[in-house]
């Protein structure tokens, strides 16, 4: 085709969740498992793999489909495929491996080296957003789906075949080309709350760090993917800490106003079961040094 006409595709961006944070042994394997998880969609879900171009990305796969493919069957069966088969290959790993899946229709033009276009570029950037991240790490999910306010306009909303409109929710985002409006879906659960989540600052450069949620977890540390989905439990147990009204001081026991500061936890009144953070008195002092006349 001639790279200067443009049809109108569909496009599907697919991302790993944390692939910064695979080794260079482990990203072979993982790189298999997602062409494993998505070419096996495809193939139950009667979309021939000769029918549809892909492109590799390193840490994810860039697809566009033609127009003569309803897109409703890659918005539902292909989608409950993918979420099947991602199960099943996190079913045997430590680690579970997470994908950001994000769909948009528009034109598109291809070359010899793959496609280009707006279309493409918007794609890219929803499933890059910071409420695709940061869904997926606040909801330990397998698998998120975004897609254009366009596109769920134009087909979500009618429903159709393991497409229900109700479970997506509507999120602003600011981009590098501008705010936009996406939605956003966790197959087999309820439309999930985007309220708490923050997304990207308008102008923020497409691939940066994401902004950090108010409340969530931090961004992730370096020491791979276990570090990180410990760190995001470790975040979690301080927020429930904090709504229960306890306080952590510094970990030295001191404030920033050098005032001593001592917890414990269990029954002071007996000195039995009880945790201490400090060297902690119960009781009187006894000894000849302290008596007073």
């Amino acid at each position: 085709m001639d790279a200067g006409e443009a049809r109108y595709e569909l496009v599907i961006s697919v991302d790993a969740r944390r692939s910064g944070q695979y080794s260079d042994a482990e990203k072979p394997r993982m790189r298999e498992r997602i062409y494993r998880v998505l070419e096996t969609a495809f193939a139950q879900a009667g979309v021939g793999r000769d029918a549809v171009h892909m492109e590799d990305r390193g840490d994810g796969v860039l697809v566009s489909v033609p127009g003569r493919i309803a897109v409703t069957r890659l918005l539902g069966l292909w989608m409950v495929e993918v979420h099947e088969n991602l199960r099943e290959e996190n079913r045997s790993l430590l680690v579970p491996l997470g994908l950001r899946v994000a769909m948009h229709v528009g034109p598109v033009r291809h070359d010899s080296r793959g496609i280009s276009g707006r279309a493409v570029d918007l794609t890219c950037r929803l499933a890059d957003s910071a409420v695709a991240r940061q869904l997926l790490d606040r909801e330990r999910a397998d698998l998120v789906l975004a897609v254009s306010d366009s596109l769920y306009v134009d087909v979500v909303s009618a429903g159709g075949k393991f497409i229900e409109p109700a479970r997506f929710s509507p999120a602003r985002l600011g981009l590098k080309e501008g705010e936009v409006s996406a939605w956003f879906h966790l197959p087999g659960r309820p439309a999930p709350d985007i309220g708490p989540i923050a997304a990207e600052e308008p102008g923020a450069p497409a691939g940066g760090p994401p902004a950090a949620p108010v409340g969530g977890p931090p961004a992730a540390p370096v020491g791979g993917p276990e570090a990180a989905l410990a760190a995001m439990d470790a975040a979690l147990a301080a927020r429930a800490a904090a709504a229960a009204g306890r306080r952590v001081d510094d970990c030295d026991g001191d404030d920033e106003d050098g005032a001593d500061r001592y917890r414990a936890q269990g029954d002071l009144s007996v000195h039995r079961n009880n945790v201490y953070q400090q060297p902690v008195h119960i009781g009187r002092v006894t000894g000849d040094s302290h008596r007073k006349d």
